[in-house]
């Protein structure tokens, strides 16, 4: 699945500059099917501008394309959707309009499915507002009215929960359990499948690396169960960047990938490992994750290890969030200057946690890693050599080490960009930053490795990020710098 995630730091092969508009996505979507072999286009209504008629111009402009390659058949276009939770109601309301009213504008146009038929619902928490969600779709298409002709459209849409937590990665398999108990009560009978969907990026912003690796470790292997327990077939969803600390999924990475994350059914490819590498690559490399994917199948924890991870992943998260807070206004105030790829709203994510502090703003997991690399301080780091030691102590973390596959190379990949002499620089700054340098002496001690850049590219990446240290404490712009720092280790954040 492609995602409209602005995380690119070069342009789209097929655009003359790196930001898309909202007016280019339609463009974007039709490419990635026809060029890259894409399967499925994430159309995102969370937090962003949208096109709300992306099915009318798409077949419009490629009808030809699409009589071959049907939508909702051989091509799939899945909404994100506000989560009503979250964002005003209106534009759930929306949205459900343009699922009904492309399904009869396909009906009309002689197509026998549905253009869409599949939401994702972000910040998923409860299996209840999974459930309202359909109930209200199905009211909605139920009003009889002989403008409407409702009689004509989709009746039932299905939703995709997306998990962003990492308590709520570790439970989801319960969510679940309850959503397939409320599925069969209101509608007579068991869903014929679900994609539960786990985010990366977002866990990761708030807990660190390694608790977000470990617990969708526990997801997976739960969800095995929970498919041989109802019968109800589950088709697991990943969202990945490039970077390690954002998933790792990567054209030049796909083998590692594959075997890490054995049992998802669909990875997320978003915009810097569509545009930040060579074409003939990236294509090879989808090519190859809709051959390999599939096969792999999750590995199976015991209740000794799922056990081990839950007492670990605190050990982790702790020192991560400690070292964060005290980053944060540095963080906000270099995430500023990162460019802007897409036609977002204004959106601040909230770090938040338990510690009596109150909470602590952030910007989104983009621009959060984009600030963090460009002053050569991979957050793939923080806390994790201080999670190890403890860890180590406790005696859990051998049990727990090869849960995570690429845990070595990712540190390794990681630490190309790291610049230890600016962390002693920032040291003067913020105090906590010799926590940092604690958890690079711990990774490499017991991970037998030493970070750092290895070529000229990173070497180059190392001197930009001394200048961006320095330019920002001179208050000077750094915004051509940062998306060049992103070039060089390609992909923006």
């Amino acid at each position: 699945m492609a995602t409209q995630h602005p995380d690119n730091a070069g342009k789209p092969y097929w655009n003359s500059r790196a930001f898309v508009s909202t007016a280019e996505e339609i463009k974007e979507c039709f490419y990635c099917y026809s060029d890259l072999g894409i399967d499925e286009y994430n159309w995102d209504w969370e937090g962003k501008f949208v096109d709300e008629a992306v099915v009318d111009r798409l077949l419009h402009k490629y009808f030809t394309y699409f009589q071959k390659n049907p939508l909702g058949k051989s091509k799939f276009l899945t909404f994100r959707i506000p989560n009503p939770r979250v964002e005003k109601q209106f534009r759930l309301a929306r949205a459900f309009m343009v699922v009904i009213t492309t399904s009869q504008l396909a009906q009309s146009l002689g197509f026998d499915s549905p253009p869409i038929f599949e939401t994702i619902l972000p910040l998923t928490e409860t299996a209840n507002e999974i459930i309202e969600i359909q109930r209200a779709f199905r009211e909605l298409v139920g009003i009889e009215h002989k403008l409407l002709k409702m009689e004509d459209s989709i009746k039932q849409i299905e939703i995709i929960p997306l998990f962003e937590q990492v308590s709520k990665i570790i439970k989801s398999n319960e969510i679940l359990k309850r959503y397939i108990k409320l599925y069969q009560k209101s509608f007579g009978k068991p869903p014929e499948y679900l994609r539960p969907y786990c985010a990366r990026s977002d866990p990761a912003l708030n807990s660190g690396l390694i608790p977000t690796m470990l617990a969708l470790k526990i997801a997976l292997s739960s969800y095995l169960d929970l498919e041989k327990e109802t019968g109800v077939k589950l088709y697991p969803m990943l969202g990945t960047g490039t970077l390690p600390f954002r998933g790792g999924v990567a054209p030049d990475r796909i083998e590692e990938a594959i075997e890490e994350y054995a049992g998802v059914s669909t990875i997320i490819i978003q915009s810097a490992f569509r545009y930040d590498y060579k074409f003939s690559l990236v294509k090879k490399a989808i090519s190859k994750l809709r051959e390999k994917l599939p096969l792999k199948k999750a590995r199976r924890l015991s209740l000794e290890q799922e056990n081990s991870i839950k007492k670990t992943i605190p050990y982790f998260e702790k020192p991560y969030r400690q070292t964060i807070e005290a980053l944060a206004p540095l963080i906000n105030s270099i995430s500023l200057q990162v460019a802007r790829r897409r036609e977002r709203m204004l959106h601040i994510g909230l770090f938040g946690y338990s510690r009596g502090v109150g909470q602590v703003k952030l910007p989104r997991a983009i621009p959060f890693t984009a600030s963090l690399y460009s002053l050569g301080i991979p957050p793939e780091l923080i806390g994790a050599g201080r999670g190890i030691r403890t860890a180590l102590k406790k005696g859990l973390w051998k049990s727990v080490l090869p849960c995570y596959v690429n845990l070595k190379d990712d540190f390794i990949r990681a630490g190309y960009f790291l610049n230890k002499e600016n962390i002693i620089r920032l040291e003067k700054d913020v105090s906590e930053f010799r926590d940092l340098v604690e958890d690079v002496k711990i990774i490499e001690r017991e991970l037998g490795i030493e970070l750092g850049p290895r070529d000229s590219n990173h070497l180059e990446h190392f001197k930009l990020a001394e200048k961006i240290y320095q330019r920002h404490k001179d208050k000077k712009d750094i915004s051509q710098l940062i998306t060049y720092g992103g070039v060089l280790r390609k992909s923006l954040g």
